[in-house]
């Protein structure tokens, strides 16, 4: 009884020892990381970290190289369970006829377990523990895993390890689109690799594969014209490089935790050809600027896939001018790329109209001096246009008025990662320019407004709406499958204002080589933006459809500004370029129930109050209903001949006749009749109705009427300046410069202005804010010459 339990613990522990006998996992080596397009392309692979080209593994096997490597590895694979005892006996009686190890008669899968534990001396020992192990593996995986753990770490020559890295390597190709010819040679590779292997023993080489394929011929695997074709195949030469279609995408997803792993992306590998190579034909006219780097990403509105990604400039020398750098996920300054959000929230929330008045003049707020880019003012400009044009005065006055704080949380809602300061540390920089973003964030930011319309329209009121529609993009493959998400009825922007704000995008003036693209019926209707940051050091340019999503970046990655270094002329025509690669999108849908219908002022673009006359109906973002009532339009009373203002205390109510009169801000009037010729300016008081009382608020100290005036040369060879006195009765008062007409600055409390004009006659023009103004000419002298006005 004591020996057959001493017997059954024997078992039992052989059993254990059998059962735990096969690692798990069974192979632990280091892979390279492989990005795959959408389609399973190969876009790029880095090296592993044992400095071997090896794939991570494939669940399947091209049915070739099934075929190929069964047949002249080990013909019963099939039939076996991981050992042939014929092949093992041949195998021993050879060896022992030769004296020396010729023949192993080891299966595949017994070749499995010896790659499995690499290293280990070929000895009967371990040669009877590769037995065991075999007959296990085959008892835990089935033939085609086995198979797959064969291809993918067999040995083909040099550091090149498994099927798919050697496909590529030798063939350019992936394993499944290989030929017979190739496949053999692939499959008569792993028996000697150290031996022979492409480029070196060829005619050993070729003679392995021909008569692989002879056997395959005679099993009836391929036809006769196939083994003909297939042996006159040439062999592969030195391996070849890997594809680098995507390489900054590479970078980042070893950055991003898929070192080692296979990523099949979201990437078209067609149209991320045709980018790469708009990026290097831009890249070689824009470093004759010496503006060295570029990037574009596409995205899909619909899931938020990448279909393109190209973070940078490809030089020939790969260091050159920081062409490593992923610009795409770079932080950089946004220049005015952030104006349609802040537009389309002010809509959102009411307090703003689409085509409403905002101030464009010369504006000076705690020390912040905003100008436009041309650094002139209209006065006063509708806002959509001020979009359109991307004027920067009126968006620091819209940003104001919003609120700096409810900006910064709006974006960081919307998928800006970037803002990691307080709101008060951007101030009204914030729309200009004053903080960083990466061109990933916006491009996604813009597909999400995209999608919250295309969205408005599928779901039923009143919960059309859902804040998963704001979500940062991808470069993963993933199903669409439509996510059960909680709908509510209003977004973090609802469909008006994102309406009104993508029509304001789609005014914006084209690049020269795009003008009349309106009149071509197979134009593409796009809302786009430009940015321009502070010094010229990045080009932005983002451009939205209904079904795509173009972001585009221009600069040194240094952070060197150029000369010209626009959104508009050197970040828009890339822009365009891959525009016209896309497929045609349709425009968004009007929202009608989203809008609402009210009169608007034809002037200011402000809900129409008592006094408007000239209106129009049109419909407005719902939430418009609850904004101002325009305030531009006053009720005067005139002489009976229209000509004069007049009031109760000089003339009886009978004298007098009642009009409707737009009337901007003095300060913003005197800039807005410069391109508004057809502005009436309010009538003077009539003689008899002045006040006694009024006088000039504003006086020019210096310079005298007529007076001639010579600027001396400094000590550094320089013209020196000339300093101009004024004074205004109150002291809060901010005067505005203009030297023959150009605005040259603004002063508080002490008003001095250094000017250096050049030598001639010229006017100096003075405004304050209540648009009253004076005007002096005096000239400047070439010489010192004798003048009591010498100063």
């Amino acid at each position: 009884m004591r020996l057959k339990v001493s017997g059954f613990i024997v078992l039992l522990i052989a059993a254990l020892g059998y059962y735990w006998a096969l690692p798990d996992p069974l192979f632990r080596p280091v892979y390279s990381t492989v990005l795959e397009a959408r389609n399973g392309q190969l876009l790029g692979a880095a090296i592993a970290s044992d400095g071997q080209w090896r794939f991570p593994l494939s669940d399947t096997v091209p049915p070739k190289f099934k075929e190929a490597i069964i047949a002249f590895e080990d013909d019963y694979f099939e039939l076996h369970p991981g050992i042939n005892p014929f092949s093992l006996v041949r195998a021993a009686r050879q060896n022992i006829e030769t004296g020396r190890v010729v023949s192993g008669g080891s299966t595949l899968t017994m070749q499995v377990i010896r790659l499995s534990r690499n290293g280990q001396a070929r000895t009967v020992w371990e040669k009877l523990k590769e037995i065991i192990l075999a007959t296990r593996l085959e008892l835990a995986y089935s033939k085609n895993e086995i198979l797959a753990l064969y291809a993918a770490h067999a040995p083909f020559g040099g550091n090149i390890v498994g099927l798919e890295a050697a496909a590529w390597r030798y063939f350019g190709r992936h394993p499944e689109q290989l030929s017979w010819g190739e496949t053999a040679t692939l499959a008569v590779l792993p028996n000697s690799p150290s031996l022979v292997y492409p480029g070196k023993n060829s005619p050993e080489l070729m003679r392995k594969r021909n008569r692989l394929l002879d056997k395959l011929y005679s099993k009836g695997v391929i036809d006769s014209l196939s083994n003909v074709l297939a042996k006159r195949e040439p062999l592969p030469g030195r391996p070849n490089a890997l594809p680098t279609l995507a390489p900054h995408l590479l970078t980042r997803i070893r950055q991003e935790g898929f070192e080692g792993k296979r990523v099949r992306s979201s990437i078209s590998p067609p149209l991320q050809q045709q980018i790469n190579q708009i990026i290097a034909q831009h890249h070689q006219k824009l470093k004759g600027n010496g503006i060295y780097n570029a990037a574009a990403v596409v995205l899909d509105v619909k899931s938020g896939e990448a279909i393109a990604y190209v973070g940078n400039t490809r030089p020939e020398n790969g260091g050159e001018h920081a062409a490593s750098v992923d610009i795409i996920t770079a932080k950089r300054s946004t220049g005015s790329i952030l104006k349609p959000f802040l537009y389309a929230a002010m809509l959102h929330e009411g307090s703003l109209l689409p085509y409403a008045l905002v101030p464009d003049v010369p504006t000076y707020i705690d020390g912040f001096v905003p100008k436009n880019f041309d650094e002139t003012y209209d006065g006063a400009v509708a806002a959509d246009e001020a979009l359109a044009r991307s004027l920067n005065i009126p968006a620091v006055h819209m940003l104001r008025d919003y609120g700096i704080e409810k900006f910064h949380f709006q974006l960081r809602r919307m998928g800006m990662t970037t803002l990691n300061q307080a709101p008060a540390y951007y101030g009204l920089s914030l729309i200009l320019g004053g903080a960083e973003a990466t061109l990933w964030d916006l491009s996604g930011m813009y597909a999400s407004m995209a999608r919250t319309m295309n969205h408005y329209f599928k779901y039923p009121e009143p919960k059309r709406y859902a804040l998963a529609d704001y979500h940062a993009p991808t470069y993963q493959l993933s199903e669409a499958i439509e996510a059960d998400v909680k709908r509510q009825e209003h977004g973090l922007l609802d469909a008006g204002a994102i309406w009104y704000t993508l029509e304001a995008m789609a005014k914006v003036r084209r690049p020269a080589n795009e003008s009349g693209w309106e009149y071509f019926d197979s134009s593409t209707k796009l809302a786009w933006k430009t940015g321009t940051s502070f010094g010229f050091r990045d080009a932005w340019a983002i451009g939205l459809s209904s079904r795509y999503v173009v972001g585009v970046w221009v600069g040194n990655a240094d952070g060197e500004g150029r000369p010209g270094l626009t959104g508009l002329s050197a970040a828009a025509p890339v822009l365009f370029d891959i525009v016209q690669l896309l497929p045609e999108s349709d425009w968004f849908n009007y929202p009608g129930s989203d809008m609402a219908s009210t009169l608007i002022s034809r002037q200011s673009g402000y809900r129409a109050a008592r006094n408007c006359r000239d209106t129009v109906r049109m419909d407005i973002p719902r939430a418009g209903l609850k904004s101002a009532l325009c305030d531009y339009h006053q009720l005067v009373h005139l002489d009976g001949e229209g000509k004069y203002r007049i009031h109760s205390e000089c003339a009886t109510v009978g004298e007098m006749q009642h009009e409707s009169w737009f009337v901007l801000p003095a300060v913003q009037e005197w800039y807005y009749r410069r391109h508004h010729p057809a502005y009436r300016k309010l009538p003077p008081f009539r003689t008899d109705c002045q006040s006694l009382n009024q006088h000039l608020a504003l006086q020019l100290i210096y310079p005298y009427e007529n007076a001639r005036i010579y600027v001396p040369t400094e000590l550094n060879g320089k013209r020196g300046k000339s300093i101009f006195d004024a004074a205004h009765r109150d002291p809060k008062a901010s005067i505005y410069w203009h030297l023959d007409g150009e605005y040259v600055g603004m002063t508080q409390d002490q008003h001095q202005m250094g000017l250096s004009p050049e030598p001639g006659q010229h006017t100096l023009t003075l405004v304050d804010e209540q648009g009253e103004k004076l005007e002096r000419t005096f000239t400047i002298l070439g010489k010192a010459q004798s003048s009591p006005e010498l100063r």
